[in-house]
């Protein structure tokens, strides 16, 4: 008796080892083995580096808030995310290079994070998950004075809060 329970527990685990992985195809066809999550643990799409969820940066055209239609998939994203997870809140943080005054930049910062907010809130996110700020230039993300560093300081930044 002992052994056929043996022999019942090993197969019962060689099944429960067969049913935590599936098959995936690939392009041509062929498929190939993908290992399946454990059981009760998902992977956070905001921790996934190939979740669209993990591009936090909107970077924007001289002088302007308007959005790129290169980030308004990413947007969708996280509004799809947001609204799935009513306790999630986020930061728009808006920036801009250094040209123009202090002044200028503040408010063209603001500009472009709420460009992004309105994207979110017509999407269905809660205003009462976003909170707008503005940093204007001073928060470069690169301290050139060239194209090169500009362009990486006209930006908005998607913050998860606890993150």
């Amino acid at each position: 008796m002992q052994r056929f329970l043996k022999y019942v527990f090993v197969l019962g685990l060689i099944m429960s080892v067969a049913a935590c992985t599936t098959a995936a195809k690939k392009e041509g066809g062929e498929e190939a083995p993908v290992a399946a999550e454990e059981p009760g643990k998902m992977l956070d799409p905001l921790s996934d580096p190939s979740s669209p969820l993990a591009t936090r940066v909107i970077y924007f055209d001289f002088d302007s808030s308007v959005i790129k239609d290169e980030f308004k998939d990413v947007i969708t994203a996280h509004a799809d995310y947001l609204v799935g997870h009513p306790e999630a809140a986020i930061i728009l943080e808006g920036h801009a290079d250094e040209r123009g005054s202090r002044e200028y930049n503040i408010a063209l910062g603001e500009r472009r994070a709420k460009a992004v907010e309105q994207l979110l809130t017509v999407q269905g996110v809660s205003a009462k998950q976003i909170q707008v700020i503005s940093f204007g230039e001073e928060r470069p993300v690169a301290l050139g004075h060239d194209e090169s560093a500009w362009s990486l300081n006209r930006r908005v930044e998607i913050l998860y809060s606890g993150q």
